[in-house]
């Protein structure tokens, strides 16, 4: 008899985002005339920039012609992209981040609940609530203890420091849902909190593309000491619409330490580049070569241009939402808006109302410790 992993008994039925899926498809059936506007699931509607699609059209016909296939790819990434990310992300940042030290992935999603593979099922985990919901899931499913950071209208959604001692902390800033962010102070606190409680920050940064103000940083690695603590996961869905082609990259320095039972430091790097050679073959070399055009000059004005129109977009909708007396938050440095849902309405009736009366589709978020109430 095989023994089942009983935590994903402690999940809800289905995902957030399949849920949505399955109330906007049965609307579309019984309403087949009705043009629905999509602003659920975080996806993408301008299509990928040219520049970007023609370096996938060479790289195709490079696959086409025998003296330029290419097999399997490295587990790790090509090189010539991680010296693009290297040179552009990092280095013109006044961060030093070495290629060695950057793993090309299938998207931030994969890697934010893969990273749990490397280390132990008996972590206390911090997450912020609310939050992308993929952090909570995972590490219910790796059996670890979750202790909420609040995050409030009190608070203005800004994560406040843990009293108590945690071994890992997801942080994601643009963050994912409320689109609010933290300065460079605010930050460095958790860092320093990191550094002094030997806990692991996993940093989520999909959304730096989208920052606009000068005291955010585009990288953890801004903040002093986050080498020694931080994981970085990036994105190339949001910033270059590559939601259908999937492509992102981890960040793991080899200064961040981990810690066996015995008390014995353990290198993180070379764990994740274990777990990699062993469950994953590779983001393909067509793949990786539109996300090296990401990079090209003609890629960054074609992908700045598509931000622009995202941002313009949000702050379109913040601004109505506003001089109709909503709530909202988000929309300066991400391209989407958290909103008070009116008159005591629950999230999920607020996005049958929408749905149903607006032909609007939007994301229902609830506070994670209260499924009733309190919710935006």
């Amino acid at each position: 008899m095989a023994n089942m992993n009983e935590n994903f008994l402690k999940l809800q039925d289905n995902y957030l985002f399949s849920t949505i899926s399955k109330k906007v498809n049965e609307f579309k059936q019984n309403n087949p005339s009705k043009k629905i506007i999509k602003m659920g699931i975080g996806d993408v509607i301008l299509p990928i920039p040219k520049s970007i699609i023609e370096a996938m059209h060479n790289a195709v016909d490079e696959m086409g012609d025998i003296s330029t296939f290419k097999g399997y790819p490295p587990e790790y990434g090509y090189q010539f992209l991680k010296e693009k990310i290297v040179e552009n992300d990092y280095k013109s940042r006044n961060v030093s981040i070495d290629e060695t030290e950057i793993f090309i992935s299938d998207g931030a999603k994969s890697d934010t609940g893969n990273i749990l593979d490397i280390f132990g099922n008996n972590n206390v985990v911090a997450i912020p609530n609310p939050v992308y919901p993929v952090y909570m899931d995972t590490n219910i499913i790796a059996g670890n203890k979750i202790v909420y950071i609040p995050m409030n209208r009190e608070n203005n959604f800004i994560p406040e420091l843990l009293e108590e001692k945690v071994d890992l902390i997801y942080l994601c800033f643009p963050n994912n849902p409320t689109g609010t962010t933290i300065t460079k102070t605010q930050l460095q606190k958790w860092v320093d909190y990191a550094i002094n409680n030997k806990s692991i920050i996993i940093y989520d940064a999909a959304y730096e593309a989208f920052i606009t103000e000068k005291n955010i940083v585009h990288t953890i690695y801004e903040i002093e000491g986050a080498s020694k603590v931080a994981i970085e996961i990036k994105s190339f869905s949001k910033t270059a619409g590559f939601t259908g082609l999937r492509c992102g990259y981890t960040v793991i320095p080899k200064e961040v330490i981990g810690y066996t039972k015995n008390n014995e430091k353990i290198c993180i790097n070379k764990l994740w580049a274990r777990r990699q050679s062993t469950k994953f073959n590779g983001v393909s070399y067509i793949t990786q070569k539109a996300a090296e055009a990401v990079y090209s000059e003609e890629g960054k004005q074609q992908i700045n241009k598509n931000i622009k129109f995202y941002l313009e977009n949000a702050q379109i909708i913040r601004s109505e939402l506003e001089k109709y007396g909503y709530e909202t938050y988000g929309g300066i440095n991400a391209p989407y808006i958290w909103v008070k849902t009116p008159n005591g309405l629950s999230s999920w009736e607020f996005f049958d109302y929408l749905l149903n009366e607006k032909c609007i589709v939007g994301t229902p978020r609830k506070w994670l410790w209260n499924r009733r109430g309190r919710i935006f």
